[in-house]
């Protein structure tokens, strides 16, 4: 009967499929897209269809083969990696419907699908599972690079079977001597007379970087040119495949990149983590990406696509727990309200208790804000490359730049707060490896981690984002958040919610001047609470994204009655993201308007 249980509960939904039209076409209004020259050859049908197919092999390619990838970890015998079949199957169904170029022009191959839905229609792939969807995730991320930097020659020799599914790509930053201190890496290039390069070096933590499901890998390695200068201006940026490729096309020797071994991560565990060497037998020949010296600048493109694109993993992972969790308590019995004495009643569901339903709440506030966070920001993409107004394209670039690593970390750390909430509502099934929670919170947590901690994108928050160009970006988004604010103000069906942003949006710019003024003078003691600064920004940020989508909820009231409780469930959560999670910020502010140094102060000997 468990067994039964869970087996049908496995089959949830992955992603509330009302949701995303909703966030689509009512949130973002996607339609709009279609009087863009680019895409005047599709529809919203195209769009609807593009979706669904996602949504069809998340649910037959990806999601069963999950916990089984899970427990199947990838195997190195020196030689060859192995992995179980169903991510040879999964990748071909991903590859064969055209997702890894989807969004390519039509001359390079592509179907000119918008970014916002593309980035919605793999949500359905991370939600089912995001270990084996990781491998397309890297692939999509790696030949945008190769798009925006490569020659003629590279782009004829690998973008095409990067984007039919023949090669698979990765990014490869990290050394075993550092880790998110790019400046002081150790890999090293050496000119050939040919104007190729041979590598030497080291490089941890690189996803994908081996596998058996794909004819060939291009690594796109940061590395030092012999005699650059010290720090980030020498770097470059280097294409090296696993294994050359000749002229016309066709594969040749195994080039001089050695899997050293593989890692083994807490989740995730369908993705190759690997060690690789370069070098080894000679140096790995690899090709210059862009221009020597900015490497580091060009790697920024890729490393921002996967910081939104590791946003959109934590909220699809977060929603299928709530989705998950949602459903158990609403089929399982358990207890009675307080108000009950009589022991001969008949048990409640878990969803009529109130704690269960705060905590219900609180997921589908992180869950559904997260990913309309990380759509907004593929639409803020979108705009930056297809929107007909140069301002506009200007302005999206700029927020785009700001909320990334909003959208990254704000999404990772909620996300976590998610699943451990579906766990508890389980209770003792929660945790089990026969149920699937315990696994997604074990995927998730790598998400805090992945393209960057959190401190770190605090100090780009707070030392960079909000502070250049005399804050021109922060000033763009509060006229935005004010804008809305006061939209929303004048309609009684929603001026309720507005009441809580005055105090925290003066904080914020109070706080942001003071750090900002402060960065000048200490910057070590400015930037030592940037991970809290970071956190009362993506509470604003995330109070901000429910409002909008308070708005877009009451306009469809007034417009589909038989959506009523849908908009009902969305005005609900926004209260509560605006109402309980907003007013959270005001010891934070506290602290930060203090420049409080308990921690900062904090001694090594002290410990």
């Amino acid at each position: 009967m468990l067994g039964l249980f869970f087996g049908a509960m496995n089959m949830t939904s992955l992603l509330n499929p009302r949701d995303v039209q909703f966030l689509l076409y009512e949130y973002l209004d996607c339609e709009a897209l279609l009087q863009r020259p680019r895409y005047g050859e599709h529809s919203r049908e195209i769009f609807d269809a593009t979706i669904d197919t996602a949504r069809q092999i998340a649910e037959a390619k990806l999601a069963p083969h999950s916990s089984k990838g899970d427990a199947n970890e990838p195997q190195f015998d020196g030689k060859t990696v192995t992995l179980i079949p169903e991510t040879h199957e999964a990748w071909a169904a991903i590859a064969g419907a055209g997702f890894h170029n989807a969004h390519w022009d039509f001359d390079e191959g592509g179907l000119q699908m918008p970014e916002v839905i593309l980035r919605a229609a793999i949500s359905y792939f991370y939600s089912a599972n995001v270990a084996s969807s990781s491998y397309s995730f890297l692939t999509i991320g790696a030949a945008n690079l190769l798009r925006s930097f490569g020659t003629p020659a590279q782009k004829a020799r690998y973008l095409g079977p990067m984007g039919d599914g023949r090669f698979a790509g990765t990014m490869a930053l990290t050394e075993p001597g550092q880790g998110s201190a790019l400046g002081d890496i150790k890999t090293s290039a050496e000119l050939q007379p040919d104007g190729s390069y041979r590598l030497f070096g080291q490089k941890m933590f690189i996803s994908g970087g081996d596998q058996s499901i794909t004819e060939n890998i291009v690594h796109m390695v940061l590395a030092r040119i012999k005699g650059a200068p010290p720090g980030v201006r020498g770097i470059s940026l280097f294409l090296v495949p696993k294994v050359l490729v000749n002229e016309d096309g066709t594969l040749g020797a195994r080039n001089d990149v050695a899997l050293a071994g593989l890692l083994h991560k807490m989740g995730w565990r369908n993705t190759t983590s690997t060690v690789l060497s370069f070098g080894e037998k000679g140096g790995a020949v690899g090709t210059l990406l862009g221009e020597a010296g900015k490497g580091l600048a060009h790697m920024f493109q890729m490393m921002n696509e996967a910081r939104i694109g590791v946003g959109l993993c934590a909220a699809s992972i977060a929603y299928r727990g709530y989705m998950l969790s949602l459903e158990y308590a609403r089929e399982r019995p358990q207890g009675r309200l307080p108000s009950c004495r009589d022991p001969h009643s008949a048990q409640i569901k878990l969803v009529e208790h109130a704690d269960i339903r705060r905590m219900l709440l609180a997921q589908k506030v992180y869950a559904e804000g997260s990913l309309a966070l990380c759509l907004y920001g593929a639409s803020l993409q979108e705009d930056l490359h297809t929107h007909p107004d140069a301002a506009s394209r200007a302005e999206a670039a700029r927020l785009l730049d700001l909320l990334t690593p909003v959208m990254k970390s704000w999404s990772a750390r909620y996300g976590c707060v998610a699943n451990d909430s579906a766990i508890q509502i389980l209770g003792g099934s929660g945790y089990i490896r026969e149920y699937p929670l315990e696994q997604l919170y074990r995927d998730q947590r790598l998400n805090p981690i992945h393209e960057g901690a959190e401190a770190i994108h605090g100090i780009d928050l707070l030392g960079r984002k909000v502070v250049m160009d005399n804050g021109a970006a922060y000033k763009l988004f509060r006229n935005l958040v004010a804008a809305s604010v006061a939209q929303a103000a004048a309609d009684p069906a929603l001026a309720c919610l507005t009441k809580n942003f005055a105090i925290p949006l003066a904080r914020l710019d109070e706080v942001t001047l003071k750090l900002g003024a402060l960065l000048a003078s200490d910057p070590d003691r400015a930037l030592a609470n940037a991970t809290i600064y970071l956190d009362v920004f993506g509470r604003v940020v995330a109070a901000w994204i429910w409002l909008r989508q308070a708005q877009a909820a009451q306009a469809g009231t007034n417009r589909d009655a038989s959506s009523a409780d849908f908009y009902r469930g969305k005005l609900q959560a926004a209260r509560y993201a605006i109402d309980w999670d907003l007013p959270a910020t005001a010891p934070q502010f506290d602290l930060l308007m203090a420049a409080d140094d308990t921690a900062f102060a904090m001694r090594n000997d002290w410990f």
